[in-house]
């Protein structure tokens, strides 16, 4: 079996969700999902195979989807095959390369300067956590990549990916242990 098709196998065997750029769009993504297509946006500064810390763009490759966090007082608890976290006030992303808790789910403090979780917007209702750049850990490679809920009018994100709430809620039913977000070109 060659490298190529073992790429496309997937983790565990599983399928991965493809999020590809749209054609003549960079900022806009469409995803393959089992019951149709659906819009998506990416990071302000498009698909990038070399992604640093804050450089606004959506990583190219394929990811696993680690944990799902949600806000309970937004709504239920997804029912998922996968780890699922209820979103605390305390909770924050640290973007942090100098760091140690880089790229990790962390305790909020007066000190910090980690990425509020519970955000008085609906972006984070619900986040899928990606396994981009946790495995090892590369400071500066980029940090707190989600699949999350999109602003009005798709407008491009920091260098997650982004859906419409109906939309994201269909990927959530397609989740099983070992799935992945594939994000291509």
């Amino acid at each position: 079996m060659s490298g190529k098709y073992k790429a496309l196998i997937g983790v565990r065997g599983s399928r991965p969700i493809v999020v590809r750029r749209a054609p003549g769009r960079p900022l806009e993504a469409r995803v393959a999902l089992a019951h149709g297509v659906r819009r998506a946006v990416l990071g302000r500064s498009g698909v990038r195979a070399l992604k640093r810390e804050g450089d606004g763009s959506t990583p190219l490759g394929r990811f696993p989807v680690r944990q799902v966090l949600y806000r309970a007082d937004r709504g239920l608890r997804p029912r998922i095959p996968l780890p699922t976290h209820a979103i605390r006030a305390n909770d924050g992303w640290c973007e942090d390369p100098g760091n140690p808790n880089y790229n990790r789910l962390v305790k909020l403090s007066a000190q910090s300067t980690a990425d509020q979780l519970m955000r008085a917007d609906h972006l984070y209702d619900v986040v899928l956590v990606l396994g981009y750049n946790d495995r090892p850990r590369v400071r500066g490679k980029g940090s707190a990549i989600f699949v999350h809920l999109a602003r009005d009018g798709l407008t491009p994100t920091a260098g997650c990916v982004a859906l419409h709430r109906r939309d994201l809620l269909a990927l959530l039913t397609q989740l099983r242990p070992g799935s992945s977000i594939a994000v291509t070109c």
